[in-house]
């Protein structure tokens, strides 16, 4: 009885690992919806919420120690917690210099770089440094954001774990961008966002097989966040009324300057960035703290996140030249920090701006118009929305984002109508592009991807491979009756080194004789999509590869250059 049950135990172990290895891999090879696809999501997006929420709380406890919120301008020279940022830079550079110059690059921008060609495969060793340098920036005041350490940390989460179980690349790419829209969603309980965000400015393109994994995972990390901090909506104390339409040209107007400032800023900062990309890391951070120290004694509401900038835009009756201030301290501070490279993110400093802006220009147009008084609070939302999307070229993220972290749907209209203006103003008239793909430019990494390579990529070599080869030793004697009863199947040969060449018949154009060929092939692993495939046999538009599994020995498939040359007419990558 017992042997029998331990039968029955070794059989359903076997059972599994071959659905694991040959079933599920096949269904994942394909660019198509499928519940296997969505519940894989589903589970890597647990893992990467649960790390954003202990990185959100740790945050928080930090907080309560240094109590940084808690800085007023009156008593702040006396104030210990002004030289908080100076402290973050010593720690940062400490926690930069604890890992390795390998893995030193973090942040949006390296995430889009590793998702555009590499898959998404970000290296598990780069996530303590982002983890805890992210942590010390915010904790110390500087003028960044938290959803930078929540997309790196987010992807990092997924795909370890995608190639921890072998999927195939194409999948780990799914899984990285579904970590990414659980990661913004657990940091601003905004998941129509941080789908839309993904799709916007991760992945630039929209697949219907993407977006089902990628809605799981956001829909995963809003729940966790709301498990733990409550269904929370950041901005829902900021007083928005319906605007009338006689105030929409204003609005238009407004959309303009708005684009200048956006497109002033984005120069700014990446000039910036060029200037200290070549120097010594502890240069760079000591200066950022440096400076957002001494913003930070003048005017302490400028530093931070952006909460306190906003804050100061909802008082009853704020000062528009004290806003001024508050404005240009805070563009300072955050051009220091993100360009010299300060981990973190650059949403929540661009809504510290926009709203400070909006409101200003709200007040001032007041004094000539004081119908406007009403709709300060609207002002201020569309100044934040307007920021982000034109930054970082991501208008309807920027929207959603703001209906949902003000759990008001009444900003829409006149969003619309100020962003595309202030978008096509700062595009066209300045030349300005997402920050994140300049940010790239200035690193020397790449981001581009030609269509059939990009279509390519979103399709396994499962998918295509040919399951029916045969595989002989290397004997001349038998080669050619082995090719006879091959019946159609594709005959490889292993050699005494291990190498593997492809035997074939080959027809002579001049005298119609056919000749035995064979001729050396190279292998790839069956977690590998047809772009390497096409990177091998493009160069000579002939040939073949196999697929092997786990080790080269292991041969499971074979692809040809006629079957390739087929799926990329076919429309179908």
């Amino acid at each position: 009885m017992e042997i029998s049950v331990h039968q029955t135990i070794v059989k359903k172990r076997e059972q599994f690992q071959k659905y694991l290895h040959t079933d599920l891999k096949d269904t994942l090879s394909q660019a198509k919806i499928s519940v296997q696809l969505c519940l894989l999501a589903l589970l890597f997006a647990l893992f990467a919420s649960g790390i954003i929420v202990l990185f959100r709380l740790l945050l928080l406890w930090c907080d309560t120690f240094t109590k940084a919120q808690e800085l007023n301008f009156t008593d702040i020279i006396d104030d210990w917690r002004v030289l908080l940022p100076l402290f973050g830079s010593f720690l940062i550079w400490g926690v930069a210099k604890m890992g390795s110059q390998r893995y030193k690059r973090m942040g949006i921008a390296y995430v889009i770089h590793r998702v555009k060609l590499h898959y998404g495969k970000i290296p598990l060793q780069s996530a303590p440094g982002q983890f805890f340098q992210a942590l010390f920036a915010l904790a110390t005041n500087f003028s960044v954001g938290r959803e930078g350490p929540a997309i790196h940390l987010g992807a990092v989460s997924a795909s370890v774990l995608a190639e921890k179980f072998k999927l195939p690349d194409n999948s780990v790419r799914v899984m990285c961008a579904s970590g990414i829209a659980a990661g913004i969603a657990a940091i601003f309980n905004a998941p129509l966002a941080a789908v839309i965000f993904v799709f916007e400015v991760v992945l630039r393109e929209y697949k219907i097989h993407y977006f089902f994994p990628i809605m799981l995972s956001a829909i995963c990390g809003a729940v966790s966040s709301q498990l733990v901090f409550g269904d929370v909506h950041e901005l829902d104390q900021i007083g928005v009324a319906a605007i009338p339409l006689t105030q929409y040209p204003l609005l238009a107007i407004f959309g303009v300057i708005l684009g200048c400032i956006a497109a002033f800023f984005n120069a700014s900062l990446l000039k910036v960035t060029a200037i200290g990309q070549n120097w010594p890391l502890i240069n760079r951070l000591l200066l950022a703290g440096a400076v957002t120290t001494l913003v930070g004694l003048v005017l302490p509401q400028a530093i931070g996140s952006g909460e306190l900038a906003i804050a100061e835009t909802i008082n009853q009756h704020p000062s528009i030249l004290f806003l001024c201030a508050i404005l240009a301290g805070k563009i300072i501070a955050t051009i220091a920090a993100i360009g010299l490279g300060i981990p973190g993110g650059l949403i929540g400093p661009l809504y510290g701006i926009g709203a400070l802006f909006g409101t200003i220009l709200a007040l001032v147009s007041a004094l000539m118009f004081p119908s406007i008084a009403p709709y300060i609070g609207l002002y201020t939302i569309i100044g934040m929305t307007g920021m982000m999307g034109v930054c970082l070229s991501a208008p309807l993220a920027a929207l959603v984002a703001l209906i949902e972290l003000t759990n008001n749907a009444s900003i829409i209209l006149p969003s619309m109508f100020v962003v595309i203006p202030a978008f096509l103003i700062a595009h066209q008239g300045f030349k300005t592009k997402s920050i994140f793909f300049e940010q790239l430019e200035i690193m020397g990494l790449g981001y581009k991807v030609a269509p059939v390579n990009l279509g390519l990529q979103k399709v396994g070599v499962r998918q295509l491979m040919d399951k029916r080869f045969v595989i002989v030793a290397d004997n001349d004697e038998l080669l050619l009756e082995v090719l006879k009863r091959a019946e159609g199947r594709s005959v490889l040969i292993r050699n005494t080194q291990g190498k593997v060449d492809m035997l074939q018949l080959e027809l002579q154009v001049r005298d119609e004789d056919t000749t035995l060929t064979r001729h050396p092939i190279q292998g790839l692993p069956d977690t590998s999509t047809l772009n390497e495939v096409y990177a091998i046999l493009a160069k000579e538009r002939r040939g073949e590869v196999y697929i092997y599994q786990d080790t080269k020995e292991q041969i499971v498939g074979v692809i040809n250059w006629i079957s390739l040359r087929k799926e990329i007419r076919s429309g179908q990558v």
